[in-house]
Parts: C-alpha cells; sequence; structure tokens
C-alpha cells in the first residue's frame, strides 16, 4: 500500500502515509483538515495526528475522507510509566535546548552592546553634533549604527528571558514534582477509579446489546440507521483496550502514593471535631468524615472539601461538643414560592413538626412533609444557622441559637 493509515502504538497517534502527488491531488478543503488535525514529522516523512488515543475518531474519520486504507496498528504499547519517563526525558532534553537557546541569545546580546558600552565615559563621543561634511557624515553613521545595535541588544536579551522561562518550565515538566504531591497523586487516582467504572458500565452495555443482536434484536442511531454487529464490537475492542490503559495508568499512581508513603488517615482515624493539617491551607476542623474525603473548617471561616490524603497530621483529637441548631418543633416560616398555575410568587407558611439533632420535618398546611437539614452559617456569627426552605428569594430560613 502506497496511500494508507495507521495507528502508532509506541506514540499513541495517528499516522498518514501518502504519495505526494495523492495530496497534490486533494481539494482545499481537504488539505486544510488535514493541517488542522495533523503535523508534518520530518524525520519519519508523514503525518502525525495531533491528539492521541483515545482520541483518534475525528483523525481517523480525515484519513478514511482521503480515501486512505486502514493498515491497522504498528509498534508496541508502552507502559504508562514508560510514558512518563519518557515525557520527563523530552523535557530534559528540552530544557537543555531552550538553555542554550537563552545563552546564544544573551551573547548576542553582549556583543551588539559591546560597542556603545565601551564607549562608557567618552563624553564627546555622545554630544558630537552632527557635522556636515565627509568626515562628520561618517562618524554620525557609525554612531548610529550602533546605537541600533544596541537597541537591537535588549531584544535579543528578551529573547533570552523568554527562552529561561521555557526552560524552566521545562525543567519543572522534567522533575515530575506533582508525583511527590500526595493530593496530587490521590486525585489522579480518583479520576482512573471513575473512569474505570464508566468504563466497566460502557462495557456491560456493549457487551449486552452484542448479545441481543445475535438474538435477532437490532438497534440504530439517532437517525435510523441501524447498527452491525461488527461495530458493536469495534467499539467494545476499543473500551477494552482504553480499559487496559486506566488500569495501567491506576496502577502507576497507586505505586506513587505507596512509594510516598501511602495514605495514613482515613475515616477510621478522622472524626467530626478533629483539629487537622491540611496541605496549603494549615489547620482546620473537620466538619464531617466521607469514605474518601473530609469537610473542614478553615480559620478564616471557609468549609472545604480535602482528600484524605491531603492531611498532613492531626493536630487535636479533642472533639469539640457539637452545637445544636436553634430550630424546634412548632416553629412556623413565612416565604414566598413560586405557583407554575398563574406562574407567579405566593405566601407560604411552613410549620416544624419534628425536630432532631442534624434535621428538621417541616409541612405547608395538608401538603407531604419533607426534611431540611441547618446548617451553621461559616461565614457569619457561629450562633446563626439556616435552612433552605424554598427557591424564591426569601426562601432562606435564618435563626440565631440563644
Amino acid at each position: 500500500m502506497d496511500n494508507y493509515f495507521i495507528e502508532n502504538l509506541e506514540t499513541g497517534k495517528l499516522e498518514l502515509h501518502f504519495e505526494k502527488s495523492t495530496y497534490t491531488a486533494l481539494s482545499d478543503e481537504q488539505k486544510s483538515a488535514i493541517k488542522g488535525a495533523f503535523l508534518w514529522g520530518r524525520h519519519s516523512g508523514c503525518w502525525i495526528s495531533r491528539r492521541k488515543r483515545p482520541n483518534l475518531y475525528y483523525p481517523r474519520e480525515i484519513a478514511k475522507s482521503i480515501g486512505l486504507e486502514d493498515a491497522g496498528k504498528t509498534g508496541e504499547k508502552m507502559s504508562f510509566a514508560e510514558q512518563m519517563q519518557q515525557k520527563a526525558e523530552r523535557a530534559d532534553r528540552r530544557a537543555d535546548r531552550y538553555e542554550g537557546y537563552a545563552d546564544n541569545a544573551a551573547a548576542r546580546g553582549e556583543t551588539l552592546q559591546k560597542p556603545i558600552r565601551d564607549m562608557h565615559g567618552d563624553i564627546a563621543f555622545f554630544t558630537q553634533p552632527n557635522i556636515n561634511t565627509n568626515a562628520g557624515r561618517s562618524f554620525t553613521n557609525r554612531r548610529n549604527k550602533m546605537f541600533a545595535a544596541f537597541d537591537k541588544g535588549f531584544e535579543e536579551f528578551r529573547k533570552s528571558a523568554y527562552w529561561k522561562d521555557r526552560a524552566a518550565a521545562a525543567r519543572t515538566t522534567a522533575g515530575q514534582a506533582e508525583l511527590k504531591d500526595r493530593a496530587f497523586v490521590s486525585r489522579r487516582i480518583a479520576e482512573r477509579e471513575r473512569d474505570i467504572r464508566a468504563l466497566k458500565r460502557g462495557i456491560e452495555s456493549n457487551e449486552k446489546m452484542l448479545q441481543e443482536m445475535n438474538a435477532g434484536k437490532t438497534f440504530s442511531n439517532y437517525a435510523g440507521e441501524p447498527y452491525t454487529a461488527e461495530k458493536i464490537q469495534e467499539w467494545l475492542n476499543d473500551q477494552l483496550d482504553l480499559m487496559e490503559d486506566k488500569l495501567d495508568e491506576l496502577g502507576f499512581y497507586q505505586g506513587c502514593l505507596e512509594d510516598l508513603g501511602g495514605t495514613q488517615f482515613s475515616k477510621a482515624n478522622i472524626k467530626p471535631g478533629y483539629t487537622v493539617k491540611v496541605q496549603r491551607f494549615g489547620t482546620a476542623v473537620v466538619v464531617s468524615a466521607g469514605p474518601k474525603n473530609i469537610t473542614a473548617k478553615l480559620s478564616t471561616g471557609s468549609v472545604l472539601k480535602f482528600a484524605y490524603a491531603e492531611i498532613l497530621q492531626i493536630v487535636s483529637d479533642a472533639v469539640k461538643e457539637t452545637p445544636q441548631h436553634p430550630f424546634n418543633i412548632g416553629d412556623t416560616f413565612n416565604c414566598h414560592r413560586w405557583n407554575p398555575e398563574n406562574s407567579s410568587y405566593e405566601n407560604a407558611t411552613y410549620t416544624i413538626i419534628k425536630s432532631s439533632a442534624s434535621t428538621v420535618t417541616m409541612q405547608h398546611g395538608s401538603e407531604k412533609p419533607f426534611i431540611r437539614k441547618p446548617h451553621q452559617l461559616p461565614w457569619a456569627n457561629a450562633n446563626e444557622w439556616a435552612i433552605k426552605v424554598t427557591d424564591g428569594f426569601d426562601g432562606i430560613w435564618r435563626k440565631r441559637s440563644a
């Protein structure tokens, strides 16, 4: 085959291989589509997709639209750890290259500004008026060129600063400092676990669809075009490949977390009321502890969620007495609520018919009762509580405890 596309498993990208005559024969629109989704690889001699798997649907459609044959896959898939190592090595080489650019630009700047710097202290050189003679015009032209070179030197110094910034960013990437951050690694683990759960649901759905299709049932898309068993199997194969990738990434980040000492804290040893120290925010009081995250109140009054991996230490395990909300049985609240029948707000009175340490049960007239959970207002007085009763403009009930 002279005109084909192939998926490179090592890079995770799609490659277009075709003769120059094939490219010349394409329309301007097709050429524009290729340039928008692919980059020309000088060393590989082919067009390489900007996107990586699993986001190759659009590049693949472009390849099919210009008549290229599918040559399947080539190369050996790299593990996620190998990909990360390769990324760090590329960033390190990039940093070396950028630092070289910066040094060269600084050297050019020094060279361009040296003639003027050498004249420092020669007042006559800078104050000499323009004299309309051969020697005077020659001197003026020489001085103007030196000033122009001096100005170009500033541009070279600006380039040097730019490349130094790029080199610093590349060094940061090469250093992989984020892999030494428990909070970052913990979030990546949670993301991969979420991706895996979604993929499992998709795989089960496609397997069920395939079984039903084999039993004679038909499925079609939004345009009414029927799906084929081959298409469903193609989706299933892609999902299984992606599942393998996500499991590999999950194992990598779990290994990083183990290298950092693992997660020292969990719901088993963090209780509401504890004072803990969290990354970036300092001390905070735990309001609630869930299976994977805690809700904590900072010294500023803000209430935020944190992963257990973000807890650095327990400052105090002295549990403070849980404050009690001030809402009691028989309390009433008047507000407005939206009436969809006449498209207007109407007055409504809600009464508390039950009250517990954490919730209250409310009712309007003979309507069905509903439960609300009072909460303290962290940005206001600590004794002020609130309940969201309705979505109306005055539907929040605030009350201070005694």
